[in-house]
């Protein structure tokens, strides 16, 4: 009896090594594959950058821009709500002289939007409006 128990255990042993050699081996094949695909990619990526250091080598010399007006135009909250209230004028006809809507110009004044490039340059063009002139306009639309 001892050496049937002998016999059964050693073919267990021998069928369970079977199983994992077969195991093992797909992974070690994966492993291998993995590891090529990530030499590919490394050497790809090395290729790109240097395509990328000659393409900025090669790509002609910035010609100096001149700035932009709205590039230079700064918009405040604060400062909006102090140049409406300097005109004398209500939220609706600042937005009448900027041409937008009263809303607008409230959500400008507290901070919860700004407005866009066009729209600061047209700020831009009543800053320079006196209290006269900007009702004078305001008179001249309405």
């Amino acid at each position: 009896m001892a050496q049937f128990a002998q016999i059964l255990k050693s073919e267990i042993v021998r069928l369970a090594r079977k199983e994992i050699r077969s195991e093992v081996q797909s992974l070690r094949k994966a492993a291998a594959q993995y590891r090529s695909d990530i030499a590919a990619l490394k050497r790809q990526l090395v290729e790109q950058q240097r395509r990328i250091s000659r393409l900025e080598k090669s790509r002609p010399q910035a010609v100096a821009q001149v700035p932009d007006e709205t590039t230079s135009l700064r918009f405040r909250a604060a400062g909006f709500l102090t140049l409406r209230q300097k005109l004398g004028v209500s939220a609706a006809d600042m937005g009448k002289l900027i041409g937008v809507s009263a809303q607008t110009v409230y959500n400008w004044e507290r901070g919860e939007s700004k407005p866009r490039a066009q729209q600061l340059t047209r700020i831009a063009e009543v800053r320079k409006l006196g209290k006269r002139a900007a009702q004078e306009r305001l008179q001249a639309e309405g």
